[in-house]
């Protein structure tokens, strides 16, 4: 039996040559510091010249809401869920050490000493970048969120067949 020998710098350089530099971002999480990692990764893969998709679903999708924005539900328990998750980037809760939004404070102010955006300024960044949003419509029409509760600069409305014909011609794709 014979077993062969892959050389890791052929290897990547093959990769690079087939497949084109793009990189997917499922943002499932409404959370400050996980939005801050897809920003983050999304704007320096942009940065590095690289086609960049985010794919906002589920509490992810609180991250490109308009602040305040009202659910536009006809039935209850969807304008509880309006009510109750009410969005906007500026209002993620840290996903640990939240503490009543205490520790959400606490980090806010320890970005700030150190310069750090925040995820508005990030989001903006990756718009400036080039970026492409996509709100899942399918997660929309469940929780009662509609086109006009969302910030400007969303690309497209689509559901899970558009990000994964995206994530088919990426060379990275993220789940967070």
């Amino acid at each position: 039996m014979t077993t062969a020998q892959i050389e890791p710098t052929a290897a990547l350089a093959e990769l690079r040559e087939s497949k084109p530099d793009r990189v997917t971002i499922v943002l499932l999480s409404g959370d400050l510091d996980r939005a801050m990692a897809a920003f983050i990764i999304a704007t320096g893969a942009a940065a590095m010249g690289m086609q960049v998709t985010v794919f906002f679903t589920f509490w992810g999708l609180n991250t490109i809401r308009k602040k305040g924005a009202a659910s536009s539900a006809t039935d209850w328990l969807r304008r509880m869920f309006g009510f109750l998750n009410k969005g906007g980037a500026e209002t993620l809760p840290l996903s640990r050490f939240h503490f009543w939004g205490l520790g959400t404070k606490m980090m806010q102010v320890v970005m700030k000493q150190n310069r750090m955006p925040g995820v508005p300024e990030l989001m903006e960044t990756a718009l400036d970048l080039g970026v492409r949003f996509i709100a899942c419509t399918t997660t929309m029409g469940l929780m009662g969120i509609t086109k006009d509760t969302l910030i400007d600069g969303i690309d497209q409305f689509a559901g899970v067949t558009t990000y994964l014909a995206e994530a088919k011609q990426g060379a990275v794709n993220l789940f967070i």
